[in-house]
């Protein structure tokens, strides 16, 4: 019957385990000083010899000729733990025995001695797997065990092992099998098994395997059931992949934003049975290797995964930015998470490809990094101009702009035109047959012409006229804030644009910030708000110097407020003519 050759060539002593001497050398010390402890806990990721070690301590502790800390392998306790046929040593799998009930009866049969060994030896893989009220039953017997117990732990996720378990065992962490060593035992076994693979062969499973061994046996294995040659091609076609020069070419095509290149490529490639979720892996892979070699030039050789030469990793790292790859790798990775569950793979994989090609589709903020970077590099080589001093062409239809007009002075524009409110008229004390001279103060403001027909509106008060003596009205203040962004902190403008909170009166060249709360003066009452404000004010009225004070309380009504406008005869319009019709026909009378 035909064996796995994972399982068929599965260490069966310490020398035999591969990329892992910092924890072999240790275990066989212990074993042959006899120094073993009650209880280990062996971590690390899939592939790299962690119930492998367990098993073979679990031999080597109970061997009764043991070899430099090895299990022999021809006692009888050897080979009855090897065949199963002692069941003093139980190899246990968390994930279908997690449950409390399991773990009671586990710790129930183990204060009995074993029967035909030494050491009575549980082996528990996926340990994590274990619920919360069986890691409470298994900590007593970890804390206290008999002397003839060990327990053996292992785990791919650390994280949710409990400390109290943690803390009760030895660790003993599994690092990833390098590539080199991958390859060297790969080629060992195909030389044992009659097979010809060759070194370009087991450097790309080594690389496809990610640093576990029983990973590159699998693909070993996959790949040698059609006999003869085992080379790069054949793992290419066998495995559903691209290919290094493949997608060195891919790469090529999107640094060059060939869009339908790209395109074809892919269409190309899902044709000839090529995975889409790995031809992207293998473009993210080369991608992530350039952002390497462009950030760490130095000491991130190590770091590369392999399979390209140095001139194509040269000629592709000119093109691409480092911005422009994170936003790549960042694309990539987005949609190989979304692969799983993609009801059409190839659309997916061709919406990737677009975006790749064309950074201005990425909406994300990567996307927009590199677009501002590519338009920084174009700047610095000149394919932009900095300025552009070429006329603009005016839109078909559209009339060109009217040159800019010097601002004529404030006495010669009605203040309508100034873009604030003219002033109301003066109100009257009482109808008279003569008119009124005007105040010298209110001379030089124009009013609008108005209708006979229609009653004057009043308006509210602007700004005065430098130098006039007067002081300015509530729109002044509403002027004045509007244009206070940048000479006041961000914070402060939510305060002065609320009139029920702040209101400014200008009066004798003084400014008084009238605040409703302590709260609202203390945040008003800085330096940076007290002279930006005082800025602004003196700049408006054409002042040296405006002082500015926070107060306390409600403004003091300096000018009598304006009658309300009367656009209808009310009774007291209608009193209001009568009045003046008799004085009037008293006047006559005399």
């Amino acid at each position: 019957m035909y064996q796995a050759l994972y399982r068929k060539w599965r260490p069966r002593t310490f020398d035999d385990v591969v990329g892992q001497g910092h924890i072999t050398d240790t275990l066989k010390q212990q074993v042959a000083g006899g120094r073993t402890s009650h209880a280990y806990l062996f971590t690390g990721t899939r592939g790299t010899g962690k119930t492998t070690c367990a098993k073979i301590l679990s031999r080597a502790v109970n061997c009764l000729n043991p070899v430099d800390g090895n299990p022999c392998n021809q006692c009888t306790a050897c080979l009855g733990i090897e065949n199963g046929s002692i069941l003093d040593v139980l190899e246990l799998d968390a994930a279908s025995n997690n449950g409390v009930d399991q773990v009671r009866a586990l710790r129930d049969e183990a204060v009995y001695s074993p029967a035909a060994v030494r050491k009575r030896v549980y082996i528990v893989d996926e340990v994590h797997m274990l619920s919360t009220p069986a890691f409470n039953a298994l900590l007593k017997i970890l804390e206290e065990p008999p002397a003839h117990l060990m327990f053996i732990l292992a785990t791919t996720e650390l994280h949710k092992v409990p400390a109290t378990i943690r803390s009760r065992c030895q660790q003993f962490a599994f690092k990833r099998i390098l590539p080199d060593q991958i390859a060297g035992r790969l080629r060992y076994i195909a030389q044992e098994e009659g097979m010809t693979l060759t070194d370009s062969g087991a450097a790309l499973l080594a690389r496809l395997a990610d640093g576990g061994l029983r990973d590159a046996l699998s693909l070993l294995d996959q790949c040698s059931g059609g006999g003869g040659v085992v080379d790069d091609q054949v793992i290419l076609d066998t495995l559903g992949l691209a290919g290094n020069l493949e997608t060195a070419a891919l790469m090529d095509q999107i640094a060059a934003r060939r869009t339908a290149d790209a395109l074809e490529t892919l269409a190309r490639l899902y044709r000839s049975g090529k995975d889409v979720a790995a031809v992207l892996d293998e473009l993210s892979g080369l991608a992530r290797d350039l952002l390497v070699r462009k950030t760490a030039p130095q000491g991130g050789a190590a770091l590369l995964t392999g399979g390209y030469d140095d001139a194509t990793m040269r000629r592709l790292g000119e093109q691409l930015p480092p911005s422009r790859l994170l936003q790549m790798l960042r694309v990539l990775q987005d949609a190989l998470a979304g692969m799983a569950r993609s009801r059409n793979r190839r659309t997916d994989g061709e919406l990737c490809l677009i975006r790749l090609c064309d950074e201005g589709l990425d909406d994300s903020f990567s996307g927009l990094a590199a677009r501002v970077s590519r338009l920084e590099e174009q700047l610095a080589a000149g394919v932009i101009p900095a300025a552009n001093q070429s006329p603009r062409r005016e839109a078909p239809g559209r009339q060109p702009a009217a040159p800019p007009q010097t601002k004529p002075a404030v006495e010669d524009l009605p203040p309508w035109e100034e873009g604030r409110p003219p002033l109301p008229p003066e109100p009257e004390e009482a109808p008279s047959l003569q008119t009124p001279t005007e105040p010298e103060e209110t001379a030089s403001v124009q009013t609008p012409p108005q209708s006979s027909s229609v009653p004057a509106q009043p308006v509210p008060p602007s700004s005065p006229v430098p130098g006039s003596g007067q002081d300015p009205g509530p729109a002044f203040w509403s002027s004045l804030v509007a244009g206070l962004r940048g000479k006041v902190p961000p914070s402060i403008l939510p305060y002065l644009h609320n009139s029920a909170k702040v209101q400014g009166v200008m009066h004798n060249s003084a400014l008084t910030l009238w605040t409703d709360s302590e709260f609202t003066r203390a945040m008003l009452n800085k330096p940076s708000v007290l002279t930006g404000v005082g800025q602004a004010a003196a700049a408006a009225l054409g002042l040296e110097q405006v002082q500015v004070a926070v107060v306390v309380g409600q403004p003091p009504q300096l000018k009598p407020e304006a009658p309300k406008a009367q656009t209808d005869h009310t009774p007291d319009a209608m009193d209001a003519l009568l009045s003046f019709g008799e004085k009037f026909d008293n006047i006559k009378i005399q």
